[in-house]
C-alpha cells in the first residue's frame, strides 16, 4: 500500500481513489489508534463530523459516520461548514476527534478526509503514519474488536455548530466593520452560508458572488483559485475590497477597490503590523515558508519584524507556530493562522480581519498592502529528472551560485524537489521581470542536463 496520507489528510477522486470502504476504514482505524494512546481513556469518546458541499461528501460522510459508531464512537454532525469551524467545534465542543471531508480548492470530483485530534489540531506525522498501518492491517483480513449493544457509538445532528462559530469569530474581532463594503466569493463552498452571516453581523454591507453551492459547482471558475470574477464585482459596485475563499475557506486572498490581487504575503503583512501595534505580535515574529516573496522579507526587515521560514505546507507553519510560541503565520496562497484564534488556516476569520484592518485606520486596502512590494516571481517545473541529486549536483550549484551573484541583494533563487512528482521547482525573483525569466530558464536548462 502506498502513503495515503498527504500534506492534508487523505485526497484521492470521490469513488475511485476515495472510496466508501476506505473512509470507513481510515476512521474505525482513527479510533482504535486514538484509543490505544489513550485519548479515549476514561470517558465515552465523542467525535465531530462536517464536510463541504460536494456530492460525493454525502456518501462519504455516512461512510465516516458509520465507521466511528461502530468503533464506539458517539457522532456529532455539523453538516456542511468549513474546515477551520470544524477544528474550532473539536475544540469547543471538547470532542475527542474531528473529520472534516473536503478536497479543499481541488476540483469537484474530488474529495478528502482529514482528521484533527482533541482541541481542533491536525494529527501529527507519527498518529497518521499508526492509522495508516492499523487500516491496512485489518484491510488485509485481521477483524476489528467491535463493540455491541450499548457500546456502540450514537449519532445526532448538532445544528448549532454554525452559529457558534460565527459567535467567535466576531468575538475575536478587535473592531467592527461598519462602513466598509465587501464583495465575497465564497467558491460554492463550505463557507457559503457562514462567511456573509458573519461579515454581515460585524457591521460590514456585503455583496455575495459564488454562494450558492449545488453539490457540483464547487471552485469552478470562482473562488481563491479564479479571481476574475471578484475583481469585476468589486469594480462594479464600488466596494472597499473583495475577499475570496477556496472551497473549505482555509484559505483567503484579497483584492483591492481597483480590482488588483492581494495575495497572502500582502495580508500576512498587513496583519503583523496590526498585531504588533495590538502588543499581539508575540517575539516580534512572524512566519511564512521558503515561497514567500522576497518582497515580504524585505518589508519585514525594514519594519523590524523577525521573519521565521519553513518548509512549503501549512502544517510546517502550523508546527513553527505551537513549537516557538509565534501567534501569526501563513503562505502565499492565502493560508493564513492566527493562532490565539484558530487552531488552522481560517479564510473567513483572516478575511474578517483585513477588513477590520481597513475599517479602524480609514485607509485603502491598496496602501495598507504597499507596506510590501512583491517582486516578479518566476516558477519553471522541470519534469522527468533525478530530484534525489538536487542537492548534490556540483555543476547545478555552481549555475546556482552565479545566479545568486547575478541577482544580488534583491534576487533569490530556490530549487526544491517535488514531494509527490519526479520533478524539480526552479523559482526565480528578481526586481525586474525580464531578469527573473531569464535566470530561471537558464537554471531549469541547467537541471535538465545536470540531472536528467
Amino acid at each position: 500500500m502506498g502513503r495515503l496520507f498527504g500534506t492534508d489528510g487523505v485526497r484521492g477522486v470521490a469513488n475511485a481513489d476515495l472510496t466508501a470502504e476506505l473512509a470507513l476504514g481510515l476512521s474505525v482505524a482513527a479510533a482504535h489508534v486514538l484509543a490505544e494512546a489513550g485519548t479515549f481513556e476514561g470517558h465515552r469518546p465523542t467525535a465531530v463530523v462536517g464536510r463541504d458541499p460536494r456530492a460525493s461528501g454525502e456518501f462519504l460522510e455516512a461512510a465516516v459516520v458509520a465507521g466511528l459508531a461502530s468503533a464506539g464512537v458517539d457522532v456529532l454532525r455539523v453538516g456542511v461548514l468549513p474546515t477551520p469551524a470544524v477544528a474550532y467545534l473539536t475544540g469547543a465542543l471538547g470532542a475527542d476527534l474531528g473529520v472534516m471531508l473536503s478536497a479543499s480548492h481541488n476540483a469537484m470530483p474530488d474529495n478528502g478526509v482529514k482528521f484533527f485530534a482533541r482541541g481542533g489540531h491536525k494529527l501529527a506525522d507519527e498518529l497518521e503514519r499508526r492509522i495508516e498501518a492499523v487500516y491496512e492491517q485489518h484491510r488485509t483480513g485481521e477483524p476489528w474488536a467491535r463493540p455491541t449493544g450499548a457500546g456502540v457509538g450514537r449519532v445526532s445532528d448538532y445544528d448549532a455548530g454554525a452559529d457558534q462559530y460565527i459567535a467567535h469569530l466576531i468575538g475575536v474581532l478587535p473592531n467592527r466593520l461598519d462602513g466598509v463594503k465587501v464583495v465575497l466569493d465564497e467558491a460554492h463552498g463550505a463557507a457559503s452560508r457562514v462567511s456573509p452571516e458573519a461579515f454581515a453581523r460585524a457591521g460590514a454591507e456585503i455583496v455575495t458572488i459564488g454562494a450558492d453551492p449545488d453539490g457540483l459547482n464547487i471552485n469552478d471558475g470562482c473562488g481563491s483559485t479564479h479571481l476574475e470574477m471578484l475583481r469585476a464585482a468589486v469594480v462594479e459596485h464600488g466596494a472597499d475590497l473583495g475577499v475570496a475563499h477556496d472551497g473549505d475557506a482555509d484559505r483567503c486572498l484579497a483584492v483591492d477597490a481597483e480590482g488588483r490581487e492581494v495575495d497572502g504575503d500582502q495580508i500576512l503583512a498587513v496583519l503583523a503590523l496590526a498585531m504588533r501595534e495590538a502588543g499581539q505580535l508575540r517575539k516580534n515574529t512572524v512566519v511564512g515558508t521558503v515561497m514567500s516573496n522576497l518582497g515580504f522579507k524585505l518589508a519585514m526587515e525594514r519594519e523590524g519584524i523577525q521573519l521565521v521560514q519553513t518548509a512549503v505546507g501549512d502544517r510546517y507553519v502550523l508546527e513553527s507556530m505551537k513549537a516557538e510560541g509565534y501567534a501569526l503565520g501563513g503562505e502565499q496562497s492565502g493560508h493564513v493562522i492566527v493562532l490565539d484564534h484558530a487552531t488552522t488556516g481560517d479564510g473567513t476569520l483572516t478575511g474578517l480581519m483585513l477588513a477590520a484592518r481597513v475599517a479602524a485606520t480609514g485607509r485603502t486596502l491598496a496602501d495598507l498592502a504597499g507596506v510590501m512590494s512583491r517582486l516578479p516571481q518566476i516558477l519553471i517545473n522541470v519534469p522527468d529528472v533525478d530530484k534525489s541529486r538536487v542537492t548534490t549536483s556540483a555543476e547545478l550549484a555552481a549555475a546556482v551560485a552565479d545566479a545568486e551573484r547575478e541577482l544580488g541583494a534583491t534576487g533569490r533563487v530556490l530549487l526544491r524537489s517535488s514531494g509527490t512528482e519526479p520533478l524539480v521547482r526552479v523559482m526565480v525573483e528578481a526586481a525586474d521581470i525580464e531578469q527573473a525569466k531569464a535566470v530561471a530558464g537558464r537554471l531549469a536548462d541547467v537541471v535538465k542536463s545536470a540531472l536528467g
